[in-house]
């Protein structure tokens, strides 16, 4: 085991954090009027007594880069954690698809799945996981392995159980944030060191974000006002909603659909 050197990592997080701005941005500019209309729920607008096309925008647009932005820095922290890890640990990446991290600690050989946060996945995806724990195990044990084998759900934040109990029938642990990062970094403090070099020149990489996302707000607003809005501005329900969860064969008959033909 090493001392982990926050310089390094400080200098790996400022390196490598343009990753996640330029996903963002790609995700931005790749967003169409239509895919995200797709997945939206107009009754719902209709009942909230929404009346003009940027509120729908705006609202849409909120969930979807939302959403994606979890995701996308999940996997940046992941990256981030087995850095560390291997910084300190000599961690490798596990040998079974849906684990991420095996490394040895005080005679024990640690098996880790890395999640973003606590609330990750339903009963089917935890049950895989399960399955994924156990499979390793069952191949490190065949293939002589001597020391114990621990199974750990790390998440990068929120919060476990302080007595570190199993979960699932004592097929894992599930350790979250402060307790997650010290078992990969034996550093108790790193969660909040973590905090300084992730913000490094956060306000100058955000800039151009917010550029695109102002261009994709207007450029989304003025294709709505076009396809679903009627000549005096209204939202033209029926159109969105034919649109929306119409058949194939309802959509192709409506008028806009005509039109667009033409």
């Amino acid at each position: 085991m090493k001392k982990l050197d926050l310089k390094k990592v400080t200098q790996y997080v400022e390196e490598n954090i343009g990753d996640f701005h330029s996903k963002r941005l790609e995700k931005v500019n790749s967003i169409k009027l239509h895919d995200v209309l797709k997945s939206k729920n107009p009754y719902l607008f209709r009942a909230k007594n929404v009346v003009t096309a940027s509120e729908i925008i705006e609202a849409i647009l909120s969930a979807y880069i939302s959403s994606g932005e979890e995701t996308t820095f999940g996997n940046w922290l992941e990256r981030l954690a087995i850095f560390i890890n291997k910084s300190v640990f000599e961690g490798r990446k596990a040998g079974v698809e849906g684990n991420d991290l095996d490394f040895d600690r005080e005679g024990k050989r640690y098996i880790v799945t890395i999640k973003s946060g606590p609330n990750w996945g339903n009963d089917d995806q935890v049950k895989k996981m399960v399955t994924n724990f156990n499979t390793i195990r069952k191949r490190l044990k065949t293939s002589g392995a001597k020391e114990e084998i621990v199974c750990i759900n790390g998440c990068c934040y929120g919060r476990s159980n302080e007595k570190s109990e199993y979960k699932s029938n004592g097929d894992y642990y599930k350790l979250c944030g402060q307790r997650f990062w010290e078992l990969i970094s034996n550093e108790k403090d790193l969660y909040t060191d973590l905090i300084i070099p992730i913000g490094h020149n956060a306000d100058k990489k955000n800039e151009a974000f917010k550029k695109s996302y102002g261009e994709l707000v207007n450029r989304l607003t003025k294709e709505f006002l076009e396809s679903f809005c009627d000549e005096k501005g209204a939202i033209d329900w029926s159109k969105l909603l034919i649109f929306n969860s119409g058949t194939t064969e309802t959509y192709r008959k409506a008028p806009e659909a005509e039109e667009k033909k033409n």
